[in-house]
């Protein structure tokens, strides 16, 4: 991690931008258990434009083995928030991080220091998307068990954006394997890995056309025109088929369902829901109905 002394060489826009890069990295080692990991910081404090910032004025960290991590986002903020260069609306978003995270616990420190994220990156112009976010696997109570035998099959799905988006939904619902037509949108597209969070590197998943799908047990497909969501009999084990953002599912792939279609009653005037959204409502209807079967 960037020294603090050649931290004050950047200027402007370029020194905003490198703090949220900065930023970033100690709330992903936070995230993955592995904090101090990269941080490069004097031990006798950080070196700025002839002045030192002390590490000993600065608050403990908020867990032990993240003191090193926790005092340099202290002092890049002090930096900021006392350097002539910065701009007011960082000054404030410094300062007010150093005042929230003056006695803060683990929970209130991670908000803190996302929020100084956040905040620097609208200040340099940055609008934030789906993989900037920085998650942590957050279990609650409510618990569904696993089924087996869950597949879904992606007919042309041409966004990356979206592939992303149903490997993720599809892993956190424990779906057994993706399957993808030739001439879907690449899982290993930048943008797919952004918006997969990791998960294109944990599902399996593969190539298959639709000729091969044929005979495929249990296969279904989510389309305007099917059975209401919550009076389908999801099958065990089953094949899901999404079609394409603009056409939907193709009249081929219509044709090698066993067990028809279902689909989604809306309300709203547009009726209408983004392809991974729609899969992530089906998708947890389906697992939720193998529940339920499995207890009675």
């Amino acid at each position: 991690m960037m020294d603090l002394g050649h931290f004050a060489n950047l200027h402007g826009r370029a020194r905003t931008r490198k703090a949220v890069l900065i930023l970033e990295r100690i709330e992903r080692e936070w995230r993955d258990g592995q904090p101090g990991a990269g941080c490069a910081i004097p031990n006798d404090g950080a070196i700025v434009r002839g002045s030192t910032i002390s590490m000993e004025g600065s608050s403990p960290a908020p867990f032990p083995n993240a003191t090193r991590d926790f005092a340099y986002a202290r002092a890049l903020a002090e930096f900021l928030a006392t350097s002539e260069e910065s701009s007011q609306e960082v000054r404030c978003a410094a300062l007010e991080f150093l005042a929230r995270s003056e006695e803060s616990g683990l929970d209130e420190a991670r908000r803190a220091l996302n929020g100084l994220r956040h905040r620097l990156a609208a200040i340099s112009g940055q609008s934030p998307a789906d993989w900037d976010f920085i998650s942590s696997p957050r279990p609650g109570r409510a618990k569904l068990r696993r089924s087996s035998g869950m597949r879904v099959y992606l007919e042309d799905i041409r966004s990356p954006f979206n592939v992303g988006s149903i490997f993720r939904s599809a892993e956190a619902l424990g779906f057994d394997e993706v399957l993808l037509s030739p001439d879907c949108a690449d899982p290993l597209h930048s943008r797919a890995l952004r918006t997969s969070m990791g998960t294109v590197e944990r599902l399996p998943w593969r190539r298959v056309t639709l000729a091969e799908l044929s005979g495929s047990e249990g296969s279904f497909a989510l389309e305007v025109g099917g059975a209401v969501l919550g009076e389908f009999a999801f099958p065990q084990p089953g094949l899901m088929i999404l079609g394409s953002e603009e056409l939907g599912v193709s009249s081929e792939a219509l044709r090698i369902w066993s067990r028809g279609a279902v689909e989604i009653p809306l309300v709203g005037a547009k009726a209408s829901l983004n392809v991974a959204t729609a899969f992530g409502i089906a998708g947890y209807s389906w697992l939720a109905y193998l529940n339920s079967c499995s207890q009675g």
